[in-house]
């Protein structure tokens, strides 16, 4: 294996991307690499594809074409379930929407997060959880339901859920874009304290206030094949 993808968190090689029945790529990407500890900026309009970019990278989708390596393992071989169990291991993902089961509390939250860990991992999770519940200032609330918290408590755990398991690489698909100024700056402030320096950060946001914050920062207006065209191409998540 070639030793620049091999010491990659996240590495692209020829990758092509369409949707079912379309004989066109939508995504073309011909080298993307991001190495552990990189912080990443990802923008794009709306349809441009970022969702499914991370999904790619995340082993949600598969592509047409090329291979998908992070941290050295080539997700396109692996089976679906041989994915879910990588993915659990070593990702972290926080949602737009939070993705909280809203009937259960803040820990019961971080526990569901737990029991998809490999068993060697889950003991230090589980010790991880109110370390993270303090430095993130919710374990006045731990006890509540998700439906009870406020926007800027559900975010706080949705980040703990994340962090989890000290995963190798965080996605982030605009976690921010349902905050006002001030939640943002803080998640923005917890976030990057709390990440470990060797983790890869994938963060897609469309406010580019935020990018003096990030290493590097890509535009989807360059993994596009084709050119955006509202009238033949599918309705697409951001």
């Amino acid at each position: 294996m070639n030793d620049s993808i091999n010491n990659s968190a996240i590495s692209l090689q020829s990758v092509q991307y369409a949707w079912a029945k379309q004989d066109s790529p939508f995504l073309a990407i011909d080298d993307l690499r991001i190495a552990s500890g990189e912080k990443i900026f990802l923008y794009g309009a709306s349809g441009s594809g970022k969702s499914t970019l991370l999904n790619l990278i995340a082993g949600v989708v598969s592509p047409r074409a090329g291979s998908i390596h992070v941290l050295g393992q080539d997700i396109t071989r692996m089976s679906n379930r041989q994915r879910d169990q990588f993915r659990a291991q070593y990702m972290g993902i926080i949602f737009q929407q939070f993705n909280l089961i809203p009937y259960l509390n803040c820990v019961e939250n971080l526990q569901m997060r737990v029991e998809f860990l490999p068993r060697d991992q889950k003991q230090n999770a589980v010790a991880q959880i109110p370390v993270l519940l303090e430095r993130l200032g919710i374990t006045n609330v731990a006890q509540q339901q998700a439906n009870q918290l406020s926007v800027g408590q559900q975010q706080r755990v949705a980040l703990a859920r994340a962090l989890l398991g000290s995963p190798r690489i965080i996605i982030a698909d605009e976690p921010t874009s349902a905050l006002d100024a001030d939640l943002r700056e803080t998640f923005m402030q917890l976030l990057f304290e709390l990440l470990d320096e060797r983790t890869a950060l994938l963060f897609v946001s469309h406010d580019q206030q935020l990018l003096p914050r990030f290493d590097r920062v890509l535009n989807m207006q360059d993994f596009r094949a084709t050119a955006p065209d509202t009238q033949s191409q599918p309705e697409v998540q951001s």
